[in-house]
């Protein structure tokens, strides 16, 4: 069933990638007077509406109403904000500007084009889906798959090749052939040829695009900043945080101690750490605004982030780990109004309280030791995602009464039996 939905998407996301590439196109045209090949890498893709239509398509499962387009505009528009600060971050250029619209935030989004968003997703949910389903189902199933296989390769080929002509903008020959090493299958001859045919058609596609100033200088010290090594530390952090909040509230509203871990080694609640790392990572630059602001802007992208990771943990596990139905102001048991304000008060008291805390004691660290400990950390919790994937997996197998096949099967069902797992996951539930 997994491997099916993951066909689907895939399906759906080049689906709308092309659609989104033609309608860039013609916005374009429209503006410029003459036609563009829109989009960030060669293929006639936009892959943004690729991605949107994915998270649309998922965190919208068993809604209905305006409730499809409230999800859809917030969606989009986390994607698109994302997207902006995405480029500006590692290209240094500003690729779209709503700056003279009104209510627009950092001229990335407005709510004029978020509207549109939502609009264009309910559309999609509502009637282009499921065209796209009974197209996708009249097509034989080795055929659909072969075509998939063949457009995946495509892109993957197309955003490795498009990512070193961004890169080598900035960079000298040396760092450049160093780059280009990596990818041993495309010469040097054609990487040249790709670097001068995006570069043309990114300035003409983006004429509006303003550069950037350059990012601040290494100073010495570890982790400064919003990059990979402070936000993996706060990932880590966060989880374990997040571990000891839940098991302190559940200890406090129904009198247990109940194990509220994601992960089989530790007490790292995932759900946390990829929230408050995602926070950190989309509103660093906003840390300082007022109280009001972070709070209705983590209390949308709170509830949009667990509605999705109750879908998702849904169609790859087949279990429900929470359920809010008996609560008031509940969506489809997913959210709650009530939760959905915590997340709201914990990006608050996050950016005011714990993450300068936080920030100044990773940024006093070594940079030797702080490097080598986070990779440390790295590996750790790579592996201890792995191995609770694995018996999440083998969890539900067991519970479809499908034996062990392999040694590693065998051992997940010695070390992390039914018994075991309702210990770490207690408040799991198969899905009907």
């Amino acid at each position: 069933m997994m491997i099916k939905t993951l066909f689907l998407l895939s399906f759906l996301f080049f689906i709308y990638s092309f659609i989104g590439w033609i309608l860039e196109v013609v916005q374009s045209a429209f503006h410029q007077k003459r036609l563009v090949n829109r989009g960030f890498i060669n293929s006639p893709l936009c892959i943004s509406y690729g991605i949107g239509a994915i998270v649309i398509t998922i965190n919208t499962h068993q809604m209905t109403g305006l409730w499809i387009f409230a999800a859809a505009m917030i969606d989009a528009t986390v994607i698109e904000w994302f997207g902006g600060h995405f480029i500006e971050h590692f290209y240094h250029e500003r690729w779209w500007d709503y700056s003279k619209n009104k209510w627009n935030l950092d001229g990335y989004i407005c709510l004029s084009h978020s509207v549109f968003w939502g609009l264009l997703g309910y559309i999609g949910v509502k009637f282009v889906n499921p065209l796209l389903f009974k197209f996708y189902h009249l097509i034989p199933p080795f055929i659909r798959h072969l075509i998939i296989f063949i457009l995946l390769a495509v892109l993957i080929i197309d955003i490795l090749a498009t990512t070193i002509v961004v890169f080598g903008k900035n960079i000298d020959k040396r760092r450049w052939e160093s780059a280009d090493a990596y990818l041993t299958k495309i010469s040097v001859k054609l990487s040249s040829l790709i670097t001068s045919y995006v570069d043309r058609r990114v300035e003409r596609a983006y004429p509006q695009r303003k550069l950037k100033l350059p990012t601040i200088p290494k100073t010495g010290v570890f982790a400064q900043g919003c990059g990979f090594y402070k936000v993996f530390l706060l990932f880590s952090i966060g989880s374990l945080l997040g571990d000891i909040i839940e098991t302190i509230f559940c200890r406090l509203k129904m009198g247990v101690w109940m194990s509220r871990s994601s992960l089989v080694w530790g007490p790292f609640s995932i759900v946390w750490g990829f929230a408050f790392a995602g926070v950190t990572l989309l509103l660093y630059r906003y840390k300082d605004h007022s109280n009001s602001f972070l709070f209705l802007t983590g209390t949308f992208l709170g509830g949009a982030y667990e509605y999705l990771c109750s879908v998702l943990s849904e169609i790859v596990f087949g279990k429900v780990f929470w359920d809010y139905s008996k609560m008031p102001f509940n969506l489809n048991g997913r959210i709650n109004l009530l939760y959905c304000f915590f997340w709201g008060i914990a990006t608050v008291v996050w950016f005011k309280r714990i993450y300068p805390f936080l920030s100044n004691l990773i940024e006093k660290l070594p940079i030797a030791f702080g490097t080598v400990f986070t990779w440390i950390i790295v590996v750790f919790m790579v592996l201890n995602m792995f191995m609770s994937l694995s018996a999440l997996i083998r969890y539900d197998q067991r519970g479809k009464k499908i034996p062990a096949s392999n040694f590693f099967e065998r051992y997940l069902d010695t070390h992390y039996n039914d018994q075991k797992m309702k210990l770490i996951y207690p408040k799991a539930k198969k899905v009907h």
